[in-house]
């Protein structure tokens, strides 16, 4: 079982401290750590932690800096797909703060921007996906950063009948013209836009942190409890939400609210643990428990 996932990959550089500093104030750190980041990264990290395929789309670059992000990805199992390998940019990096107390978190990044370069390799895009009925992946997750990119997916999606997921976290221009190609539009309470039920999204999901998850469909709609937990670190939740959804869409098994429990599950195990990817191992039970 595979899923493709098209997104941002950024290098996240966090540092743990026990109060986030007022402006003008220095503070010493508890931890410090390094590794990619991104909504479809950390998605794909899920993934592979719950033991399916996940193939990431993205613009890494030759950049000394996208190393980082290409260890991170291959030590945690990301069959990484860079559109753009000869890029000399650096990638987009993420300076994080996580509070120690709580696991609450400010993030400070650039999001993608596009190249005259990475235009030019987007006329090799459909070379890179999978062409044979044993490498098609099951479900496929954007972002909608890299938005030329999100666009062909989608397209080659639908005409497969694979299901999209899009984690629409925040408003993206690309959105009115990528919104009709999804199944499912996962927001955050946070997002700000067009309704994707009025561009035709069969299936719309609204999560809101500890706050239970409402879902809703032509047919009916609901909400779906998250199970109460210490967070000692919240940083990428939403992302490992999606990536947890997303396996369970490809898994075929089950229904709406299920989907939504699993990922929820999956979501608060991760905030248990401190660290970017400490969670992974307690998330590969989860995932043998599914098998």
């Amino acid at each position: 079982m595979r899923v493709l996932l098209a997104g941002l990959c950024t290098v996240d550089q966090i540092q743990r401290v026990a109060e986030i500093p007022a402006p003008g104030e220095k503070v010493r750190s508890l931890s410090m750590d390094v590794a990619a980041g991104g909504p479809a990264t950390n998605a794909a990290v899920t993934v592979a932690a719950l033991g399916a395929g996940a193939t990431l789309l993205t613009v890494a670059g030759a950049h000394p800096l996208a190393a980082l992000a290409r260890a991170d990805l291959g030590a945690h199992g990301v069959d990484l797909v860079d559109l753009d390998p000869g890029r000399p940019d650096p990638p987009a990096i993420s300076a994080i703060t996580v509070r120690d107390s709580d696991g609450e978190r400010t993030v400070v990044s650039r999001n993608a921007h596009a190249s005259s370069r990475f235009v030019l390799s987007m006329r090799s895009l459909h070379a890179q996906l999978p062409h044979s009925e044993d490498e098609m992946p099951r479900c496929v997750l954007l972002d909608g950063h890299h938005p030329e990119v999100a666009l062909a997916i989608a397209r080659w999606a639908r005409e497969r009948g694979i299901p999209v997921v899009l984690d629409a976290g925040s408003w993206k221009p690309v959105f009115p013209e990528l919104l009709p190609l999804v199944d499912v539009a996962a927001c955050s309470s946070l997002y700000r836009g067009d309704d994707p039920r009025e561009h035709g999204v069969p299936l719309v999901i609204t999560t809101a942190g500890p706050d239970p998850v409402r879902w809703s469909t032509a047919d009916g709609s609901g909400a779906v409890p998250v199970p109460v937990t210490r967070a000692r670190d919240t940083l990428g939740a939403g992302d490992v939400w999606h990536g947890a959804f997303a396996y369970a869409v490809a898994r075929g098994e089950g229904d709406v609210p299920g989907w939504i429990a699993f990922a929820n599950e999956v979501a608060a195990e991760r905030v248990r643990h401190e660290g970017p990817r400490s969670w992974t191992a307690a998330v590969a039970k989860m995932g043998e428990g599914q098998s």
